[in-house]
């Protein structure tokens, strides 16, 4: 994808629709990856789980939000930004396909099954349950 494509990608997902082949995990990640780009880390998540709520919402599936999942991706991919912030997508994705894989998945390493699947998480965040590293 281009820069233009990019903001494309951008203005779909802030607009509640999806692109023509669906918004897949992958998109999710790159989405968090372009507002990181631009904007403090406090700044890019408020963004990012605002517009991610407007497009579940507007999909019409607003109980797909999942506040645990979204604030762990959005600070795992900040943290891997901390040493790769000057990489372009494609070598970000390249560097880190973890973070692109949904199963199995990045957080798997910090967070037992029950721990993602209950009710608590999908409202607020939870604190990860352990680091298996």
């Amino acid at each position: 994808m281009t820069d233009e494509a990019d903001e494309t990608l951008i203005a779909l997902f802030e607009s509640g629709q999806a692109p023509v082949d669906g918004f897949h995990h992958r998109d999710h990640v790159r989405v968090a990856w372009w507002y990181l780009q631009r904007h403090p880390l406090h700044d890019a998540l408020g963004r990012f789980i605002a517009a991610l709520r407007r497009f579940a919402a507007a999909q019409g599936k607003p109980g797909v939000y999942h506040e645990t999942i979204t604030i762990a991706y959005v600070l795992l991919i900040n943290e891997r930004l901390d040493t790769d912030r000057e990489l372009g997508w494609p070598a970000f994705a390249d560097r880190h396909p973890d973070l692109l894989t949904w199963r199995p998945s990045a957080l798997d390493r910090y967070y037992r099954p029950e721990t993602l699947q209950s009710d608590r998480a999908r409202r607020t965040f939870v604190w990860p349950d352990y680091n298996a590293e």
